[in-house]
């Protein structure tokens, strides 16, 4: 079958694009996020990751209201961009799922950040 996501995967291949990876996770790990999306990179993959701590004070969501119509916005991207990825990469989150969770999910591969291999220049 040609669905969008088998076109996307088509399209990554013929444009010979490195691996994908988001990051998945809760924002109270941002810094625990950062430090994977450095290993990654090195490692030669895509990132993408959550862009906004809504738990972190910033005057785009200071007001309550528009916090909550942009954290629904924020986690509608997110979806995307594990659609997005050839695998999910979960930060400080016990794993007891095989697949993602989401028949949207897409990727085949899930991993948790204890198994990412990061070696440190030096």
């Amino acid at each position: 079958m040609n669905t969008p996501e088998a076109k996307l995967a088509d399209a990554k291949k013929e444009l010979n694009f490195p691996p994908i990876v988001v990051i998945c996770g809760s924002t109270r790990f941002m810094a625990e996020m950062a430090d994977v999306e450095v290993c990654e990179t090195e490692a030669g993959r895509i990132v993408v990751k959550p862009g906004c701590d809504l738990k972190s004070p910033n005057p785009l969501w200071s007001d309550p209201v528009d916090a909550q119509a942009l954290k629904i916005r924020l986690d509608e991207l997110h979806r995307s961009k594990i659609v997005l990825a050839d695998e999910v990469l979960v930060v400080n989150v016990r794993l007891s799922f095989p697949q993602p969770r989401s028949p949207r999910a897409g990727p085949r591969v899930l991993r948790s950040a204890s198994t990412v291999p990061c070696h440190p220049q030096g």
